[in-house]
């Protein structure tokens, strides 16, 4: 299976462009009309490319570390939670819920976390 349709290797490949912090790099996994929703139901959904990278510019200034903890797919959608390390000093467990299209780029994404999520280090 292709990268471009392994709900997996995309995942991997978002948390690895994440992690490397370029706003601009992040956003270009999103198709033009995607939406973001981070977190779930405690503020704005983003619309389309140039908000979600607006969305992504708040991480650009800090050291992130991301791992992925748990993986589940279903044809081009997939569910999964993630280790994320804010510069050695606070860890977030995220619950992501992503879906793609046949391109492999990220038509919506989905955050489940809340502040009983962030542990300090």
């Amino acid at each position: 299976m292709s990268d471009a349709l392994d709900p997996k290797a995309l995942v991997n490949r978002y948390l690895s462009t994440v992690a490397a912090g370029n706003a601009a790099d992040v956003a270009a996994l999103y198709a033009e009309d995607a939406t973001l929703e981070d977190p779930v139901g405690g503020g704005e959904v983003h619309i389309g490319r140039q908000a979600i990278e607006g969305f992504y510019k708040a991480i650009e200034a800090a050291e992130v570390q991301a791992e992925l903890l748990n993986f589940r797919s279903g044809g081009q959608e997939a569910a999964f939670v993630f280790g994320l390390t804010v510069a050695g000093a606070m860890r977030i467990e995220v619950i992501e819920v992503m879906t793609f299209n046949s391109d492999g780029q990220i038509t919506s994404m989905k955050a489940y976390w809340g502040p009983e999520n962030v542990t300090q280090l």
